[in-house]
């Protein structure tokens, strides 16, 4: 059996008193940490389930994850199955009430989720086995009924209709469904209409086709021995059997053939909510992937990004902005920034993003700010590993990233050998300048005259007006 140790082996940095720093200048760089990563205790259950432990007995609680791995769940003949399903689930089980299962979690003072992804629990080491017990109950046996369902899909019309006229809500929905489309498992969003499709039927084939341990993994955290738990994990779990594997097709979509703005107009909105995105192929174990961070990092990933420095203690646009790029293995990534600020500088703020991102193609990055973003990354990854659930959350990943085995042991190295020439690279290949979708949501007659007056690459910004439903009016 593999045991479990994890070491960040830092290097000591020798004392400076307060009178000799230089707070002026950027801190000489030390030698790198080294990060060594063994093995949680791991084992494949026969039912397909991977169950991965780390053994800590520092304090007497226990805690469980358990994650499925699968492609984007297809919802789009009826978008909200996966909510109404994930809200129905954990709410005990056809043997255990409800009212009863809540009853006795909250006398142990432990917490239980579940959801169509996975879920999890807490609790003090003493009531572990019955917590665990609690769970497998709920997870394998849920008790799906239709007064539950009811319930479910009333507060959920209620939220939507509360909800459906704030900006926030609208850019949500036209994010994901100008992103990747409509008929894209990440571009669908539910509605009153299609919640009121949904029968508790529905909700029972759902719950059987993707709620399998075949690609499932379950990490278990705190005083425990690994051995009892995998006795305890089988005994409780074994009824769990694989569903038949799903036939899935992810359509790829595809970018906007030129820069452009999808305007809604909201009248009565107080700020104006401003999104920009491309899409592009990337996976965590492709050679891009640290120059990538590096360049998000830098551009609008955190405080002292470009993006935030810009709009924020430049022009005092708004209280923040950031960007993001992720990666994907089943579909296609995407770099994404958003905003919200006051609805008269909205036109000016597509300027000033449009600007930092020309910037950060055609400018080296200076040394000082390449080095102080390497350890900001490298700092926050350090700070992680102190969780002992960073062990097998970090085991999961690999396995399911189909990571090389040194990936984390060169992990600062990787960051560490980006340069400012592989900056700009990035950010000219996956930041497609000339193929940016700009989403802006607010009240138009604030803004709408300067922003139809916008020239991208000496022609003007093309402006085209949908809903709040994300349907072309214009």
């Amino acid at each position: 059996m593999k045991k479990i140790i994890l070491s960040s082996l830092l290097m000591l940095v020798p004392f400076l008193s307060p009178a000799q720093i230089d707070r002026d200048k950027m801190p000489e760089p030390t030698q790198l940490p080294t990060f060594v990563l063994r093995e949680p205790y791991t084992k494949k259950l026969p039912n397909g389930m991977t169950l991965m432990v780390v053994e800590n007995h520092k304090l007497p609680d226990v805690s469980v994850s358990l994650s499925l791995d699968r492609p984007p769940i297809d919802e789009t003949h009826k978008p909200g199955m996966y909510y109404l399903t994930s809200e129905l689930m954990g709410g005990g089980s056809t043997t255990v009430s409800k009212e009863a299962f809540i009853e006795e979690t909250d006398r142990m003072g432990a917490s239980v989720y579940l959801t169509v992804d996975g879920g999890g629990t807490y609790s003090l080491t003493r009531y572990f086995p019955r917590v665990l017990e609690l769970f497998a109950d709920a997870a394998l046996h849920p008790n799906f009924t239709q007064a539950e369902l009811d319930k479910a899909r009333d507060m959920a019309i209620a939220s939507l209709k509360a909800d459906e006229n704030s900006a926030q809500s609208i850019i949500y929905r036209l994010n994901r469904a100008l992103t990747y489309g409509k008929e894209h498992p990440y571009g669908s969003f539910y509605t009153e209409e299609s919640l009121k499709s949904i029968t508790l039927t529905d909700i029972t084939n759902f719950y059987k086709s993707y709620f399998s341990p075949s690609n499932a993994y379950m990490v278990v955290v705190g005083d425990v021995n690994a051995d009892e738990v995998e006795k305890m994990v089988m005994k409780n779990f074994h009824a769990w059997l694989p569903a038949t594997p799903l036939q899935v097709s992810t359509p790829m979509p595809r970018d906007a053939q030129y820069t452009q703005v999808n305007l809604v107009d909201v009248p009565n909105a107080v700020q104006t909510e401003i999104s920009a995105f491309n899409l592009y192929q990337l996976k965590m174990g492709d050679k891009d992937y640290f120059a990538v961070k590096v360049l998000n990092q830098i551009l609008g990933g955190d405080y002292g990004s470009y993006i935030n420095i810009n709009l924020r203690e430049q022009h005092g646009y708004t209280y923040g902005a950031r960007s993001y790029m992720g990666t994907d293995r089943f579909t296609a990534a995407n770099f994404f920034v958003s905003v919200r600020v006051r609805n008269e500088v909205a036109a000016k703020s597509v300027v000033e993003i449009l600007k930092e991102i020309k910037r950060i193609q055609t400018e080296d990055v200076s040394e000082q700010k390449l080095q102080e973003v390497k350890g900001q990354l490298i700092g926050s990854f350090v700070m992680s590993t102190q969780y002992p659930s960073t062990i097998a959350d970090i085991a999961v990943t690999r396995e399911i990233q189909k990571l090389p085995e040194d990936f984390y042991s060169n992990y600062f190295k990787n960051i560490e050998a980006v340069t400012a020439a592989d900056v700009k690279r990035v950010a000219n290949k996956y930041i497609k300048y000339n193929n940016l979708r700009f989403i802006i949501v607010g009240k138009s007659s604030e803004f709408i005259k300067e922003l139809e007056q916008l020239k991208h690459n000496g022609k003007p910004l093309p402006v085209f007006y949908y809903d709040k439903y994300a349907n072309k009016i214009k």
